[in-house]
């Protein structure tokens, strides 16, 4: 028991000896000092409405959390969709600096290059925890910076969804015929994926979704899951809800213009790196909890949740290597990425399913 005290006072006093050092020396790290007379606003604008549930207020968390850690000296102003620039507008105005940063989704600006899909996700990928190891530590960061850079813009981790549920349809999916010719609002690589699979994908601004689907202009739609499915109100006019496989870990965006951000103090830059970091983390575990609390809902409402039959999912895994390998033929920025994020996935998937698989099938 002594020697485990002293060994504990001797740490402590490393430790303590360390951290002196460490803002003393001029050859480790600089001091942390904050200039309480200069005040900058950055102006971020979102492709959410204003409040929207979880992604709007993860970002409206991020602004108020950037100004305590900031002692007042970073403020960050959030305009909602629409105010100061379209929904999807906010990539465009970021790159031509109109705007300080935005916080969207990679994947809605996949016409610029098709590599940004990734830096979402991807159908049969990555879980939440998956991507966020690929970012930190397996060079998607590298990528993704690289690749935005030449837009004049500094991604960040901007949150996450979690695994997301498959789309609700008006029929029961019993086989890969029933596929065939269906009209289904989906964006992203899961579009592309599920057309392979005989479906009509098409994109709908989120006030017509349901409406659509409720005339029977759409016989299908994936949104998110139930934390936001039931406020869109999907489970009054769809009946079958099925599990998810196309978004299962989606990662939202945090983006800076890169002239604008390269002009702040390095203490600026390391505290929007933590709040994002924050807010990434925070918003998924909101997911967890509004998800669970919602799926009462959907349950009271009698509808079926189900998994997609076999045939269908052995078609989808197939489809989607398919989509990777003709985009990767297109684009060298695809492919580079691809490599990394595929190859990553591979590595960590043995490790998944005997850590985390395992445990909740015995759970």
């Amino acid at each position: 028991m002594k020697r485990r005290r002293d060994f504990i006072k001797l740490g402590s006093a490393l430790g303590v000896s360390a951290l002196m050092s460490g803002c003393s020396s001029s050859e480790k790290t600089k001091s942390f000092h904050i200039n309480k007379n200069k005040k900058t606003i950055l102006r971020i604008a979102t492709s959410w409405p204003a409040h929207f549930p979880i992604m709007g207020e993860g970002i409206e968390r991020f602004a108020k959390r950037l100004e305590i850690i900031s002692q007042g000296t970073l403020r960050v102003k959030v305009y909602p969709k629409n105010l100061l620039v379209p929904a999807l507008g906010v990539f465009d105005a970021c790159s031509s600096s109109a705007i300080d940063g935005y916080h969207s989704a990679a994947y809605y600006y996949k016409g610029k290059n098709e590599a940004f899909n990734l830096f979402t996700g991807f159908p049969f990928g990555f879980t939440a925890n998956e991507i966020n190891a690929w970012i930190d530590f397996g060079g998607g960061m590298d990528l993704w910076r690289e690749l935005y850079a030449k837009y004049n813009l500094v991604p960040f981790k901007g949150g996450n969804t979690d695994i997301q549920m498959g789309g609700w349809f008006k029929k029961e999916i019993k086989s890969l015929d029933d596929l065939k010719g269906l009209k289904m609002r989906i964006p992203g690589l899961g579009g592309e994926v599920f057309a392979k699979l005989g479906v009509r994908p098409t994109l709908l601004p989120a006030g017509e979704i349901y409406v659509a689907l409720e005339r029977n202009l759409l016989d299908a739609t994936e949104w998110l899951g139930p934390s936001l499915d039931t406020k869109m109100g999907f489970h009054k006019v769809a009946k079958y809800y099925y599990t998810g496989w196309h978004e299962p870990g989606s990662m939202l965006s945090l983006v800076f213009n890169k002239k604008r951000f390269d002009s702040l103090s390095d203490e600026q830059k390391m505290m929007i790196e933590v709040a994002s970091n924050e807010l990434n983390s925070v918003m998924c575990s909101q997911f967890q909890v509004e998800n669970a609390k919602q799926l009462k809902v959907v349950e009271d409402a009698g509808v079926k949740i189900l998994t997609f039959p076999k045939e269908v999912l052995i078609a989808a895994k197939k489809a989607m290597l398919e989509v990777a390998d003709e985009k990767s033929q297109k684009s060298k920025d695809f492919k580079r990425v691809w490599e990394s994020a595929y190859s990553f996935l591979e590595l960590n998937k043995r490790w998944t399913d005997i850590g985390l698989k395992a445990y909740l099938e015995s759970r």
